[in-house]
Formats: structure tokens, C-alpha cells, sequence
């Protein structure tokens, strides 16, 4: 999916593309006072920062209407930065000042009355084409300076992704940090009854809007995961006599069987730069872990054990990886060179580790933790120290890092006849947030950022 730029109408840009084209949005030309207090900045990294609050008055509509449109961008970008935990989106109904002018400094002390920080003003306007342009500002209210300015040009049917964009913008701009908000999440819809559930892998933004079906349902199907450089996912699929690892383009549908294998294959998983496939088989009672090179198809063991070793993904480098192995007597977590040399035990702790995944970051891997009644969602340092529980429950399970390695995805199934939901967290684990489906849901995986 791409969004086209109005600035180059025959050819679709890249995201990348996009924000090149468009331009940014001086502020030079509204006579701006000079002020030197320091640029609004929100550090991420220290403990748990406190939200910065935000106002996001409604986007103006411009010549040819877009109030509707503005209506709905508005809406994106609040819940979005609401949800993040790191931003506060001010009542409008405490708003002093009715923006009327995007062209216009805006009267700070109005803002600074109400104690907001930061101040986005944005104008929708229809082109003669039926495109729609977006623009917006972020302001530094105490400040007095605009911090960022941009515009964009794209087809109605994207305004929700203008949305997600501007929301990274802001994000990034106020946080030093990459944002997350234009991505995508492929997750296990489940429906029917506990006993025969129907599962079929689903695609929808981050924020639970634009759900679509990628299956039918009539192969039961497994352990959906993004290839980290496109729009590209690897799963299990156990429609016919032999489990299936297959791989799909999630914009087309087209799908590719990479392999048939004697036995159980698990937890199918791309390197980094998503030329190789690791995944773990089973035969008779124990598993290793096997890579494939996606190019030639070979297939290549890395570990030789009498136990179960399953779950590998690699570090952002690529020279590492990480997996649950039980030769110790109960499920740990365990570290790797890629090639398989190198084999160390990093978890110590009480109870059972499982689906170890990597941070973007590299700083950091997630696991599950299983204890008598609970499964928490954690994280610890590469060498295992550190370790820090983010939330616990009846069953949780399957974290997913969103790209810039700062949020997680995880599964609840709190057990009975209900079924499992979505679930974020951040790495304070103090904003746990449902992520809304249309029925239950398993097994998240997070996008990169949009291409």
C-alpha cells in the first residue's frame, strides 16, 4: 500500500518518498517571537515519564470542504498518542482559543493557560484532482517556536494512514524515538465455538481499524511473523497431512510453500534482513533448530541436543540468537551465536521461560514466564540480567516488539469459555492498553513501519 504524493502524480512514492516530496512548513513567515527556552523534549529512557499534555483542536477544513475528513484525522492522531501513554490529549472543551487561521501563530498564553505543552493545528483541503492535502504544525507552546511542519497529498481512502503518519512525526519530534503508529499487525483470529475454533490469520493497523481476513479458515494456522525489511509474513499452516511453512505477501495474497517437512515444524521466523527462515523440527521426541536459506532452499542444522529447542530469533544484528530449550529439565532461555557455536543459558530465574524474541533495540529480549497459576510477560538483558516482570496474568503469552523496540504485543486468555484478546505494554509496564478485534485473537506480530 502506498500513498501518492501530489508532487509526483504517475509514480507511487515510498513513505520515505513521500515525506521528501511533500515538504515541510516554515514557520519564518509568521513573525514568530524569539524565545530561549529550551525545545520541548520528552526523555523516554529515564524511568517513567510523566505524559506530556497535548492539544489537538479538530483540523480546519480547507477550500473544498475536508470537515469530515478533519474530523476523523483529529481523532487518529489523539487516540494514537493517547494510547502511547507518553502524550496527555487536553479536553477540547477547555480550549481558550478556537483556531480559525492554520496560517497564524497561535496565542500561546491562551494555551499556556491550560497548561499544554505542546499545540498541533492541522488544515484538510480537497484538490481539484480528489485528492486530499494535509497539513499540520506542532508547536512548542511555552517555547513559542514550531518544532515541525509538513504536508501531504494522498487518496481519501489513506487519510486514516495520514493519521498514523503524523502521529510518528510527533512522536518522534517530541520523544527523540522513531514512532510505531504506521504498522500493521497480523494476528490469529479465532471464532466458534472452545472446542473447534475456526483460526485464520488476520491484518489490521495497529490501532485494531481496517481488520481483513488473509485465510479462509480451512487449514488451521500458526505462529504469524513479519520478515523485518517488507510487508512479508512466514507461518505454519496444517491443512494437509504434513505442516506446511509458507511465506505471503500481505499487500497481494500470493503465497509460497517454502517447505514440507517430516515431522513438526514450529515457530517459523526471519533474520534480519530477511533472506533466512529459522524454525525448529521436531523428530520423535526432541527438536532442533534449523535456518534456510531462502535463496538456495538449504537447510542448515544449528543445534544437536536429546531436548526441545525451539522458539529462535535472531538479534537485530544478526550474529545472534535466542531460544527456549529444555535440556536443563524445565524450559529456560538460552543464547547462540548465529552459525550455532556458543550455546549459553541466560535465564535463572523460578518457573519456565518461553517465546523469546529479540528487541529491535537490541538492548533487551521478551519471554514469557510461567509460574504455579500466572504467566507474565518480561524482559531481561542480553546476558540475562536485569530481568523485569512487565505484567502477569491467568495466561499470558506470545510478546511481539513494535520497531522501535519500545512497546509490546502480547495475548490474554483468561480461560472458561471466553477466548483470548490483544494486549500492549510499554517497557515502564505501566500502560497496558487492550487492542480492540473483531473476535478473539492470538499470536500478534508486528510490522515494520510501513514502506
Amino acid at each position: 500500500m502506498r500513498i501518492i504524493s501530489g508532487l509526483d502524480r504517475k509514480n507511487h512514492l515510498s513513505r520515505r518518498g513521500l515525506l521528501a516530496a511533500a515538504g515541510g512548513i516554515a514557520a519564518g513567515s509568521l513573525l514568530l517571537p524569539r524565545s530561549a527556552r529550551a525545545v520541548l523534549r520528552l526523555d523516554i529512557t529515564q524511568g517513567t515519564p510523566q505524559p506530556i499534555p497535548i492539544a489537538i483542536p479538530e483540523f480546519m477544513g480547507g477550500q473544498g470542504g475536508g470537515s469530515d475528513v478533519g474530523r476523523l484525522l483529529t481523532s487518529v492522531i489523539t487516540n494514537n498518542l493517547k494510547r502511547s501513554g507518553l502524550f496527555l490529549p487536553l479536553d477540547p472543551a477547555s480550549f481558550i482559543e478556537r483556531v480559525q487561521a492554520f496560517d497564524a501563530a497561535p496565542r500561546f498564553q491562551d494555551w499556556r493557560v491550560i497548561n499544554a505543552q505542546a499545540l498541533v493545528v492541522g488544515r484538510v483541503s480537497r484538490e481539484g484532482d480528489g485528492r486530499f492535502r494535509t497539513e499540520f504544525r506542532l508547536w512548542d507552546v511555552f517555547a513559542g517556536t514550531q518544532l515541525y511542519g509538513q504536508q501531504y497529498f494522498t487518496q481519501p481512502d489513506q487519510i486514516r494512514r495520514i493519521g498514523h503518519i503524523i502521529s510518528d512525526a510527533i512522536y518522534e519530534r517530541i520523544t527523540g524515538d522513531k514512532g510505531y503508529f504506521d504498522t500493521k499487525i497480523v494476528y490469529v483470529s479465532e471464532s466458534g465455538a472452545k472446542e473447534r475454533r475456526t483460526k485464520r490469520l488476520a491484518i489490521m493497523d495497529q490501532d485494531g481499524a481496517n481488520n481483513r481476513y488473509l485465510t479462509s479458515g480451512d487449514a488451521l494456522v500458526l505462529t504469524p511473523r513479519f520478515n523485518p525489511s517488507s510487508q512479508e509474513i512466514t507461518f505454519m499452516s496444517y491443512g494437509r497431512a504434513e505442516p506446511q511453512v509458507l511465506l505471503m505477501n500481505v499487500e497481494t495474497g500470493q503465497r509460497e510453500v517454502i517447505g514440507e517437512f517430516p515431522g513438526m515444524t514450529f515457530a517459523p521466523r526471519f533474520s534480519p534482513e530477511g533472506q533466512r527462515i529459522i524454525f525448529s523440527l521436531q523428530k520423535e521426541a526432541n527438536s532442533n533448530i534449523y535456518v534456510m536459506d531462502l535463496r538456495s532452499r538449504r537447510t542448515t542444522r544449528l543445534t544437536d541436543t536429546a531436548a526441545i529447542d525451539t522458539s529462535p530469533s535472531y538479534s537485530p544484528d544478526g550474529r545472534s540468537i535466542v531460544f527456549e530449550s529444555d535440556r536443563g529439565g524445565a524450559q529456560q532461555i538460552f543464547v547462540m551465536n548465529a552459525d550455532g557455536s556458543n550455546q549459553r543459558r541466560i535465564s535463572f530465574g523460578q518457573g519456565r521461560y518461553s517465546t523469546p524474541v529479540w528487541s529491535p533495540r537490541g538492548d533487551v529480549i521478551a519471554f514469557t514466564k510461567q509460574s504455579p497459576g500466572s504467566f507474565a510477560i518480561g524482559v531481561m538483558k542480553t546476558d540475562g540480567s536485569g530481568e523485569r516482570i512487565l505484567t502477569e496474568g491467568f495466561h499470558n503469552e506470545g510478546p511481539t516488539w513494535a520497531p522501535n523496540g519500545r512497546v509490546l504485543m502480547f495475548f490474554r486468555d483468561p480461560g472458561g469459555n471466553a477466548g483470548p484478546q490483544l494486549y500492549t505494554i510499554d517497557l515502564t509496564g505501566y500502560n497496558e492498553q487492550r487492542v480492540p478485534t473483531p473476535g478473539y485473537a492470538s499470536d500478534p506480530a508486528w510490522s515494520p513501519l510501513l514502506s
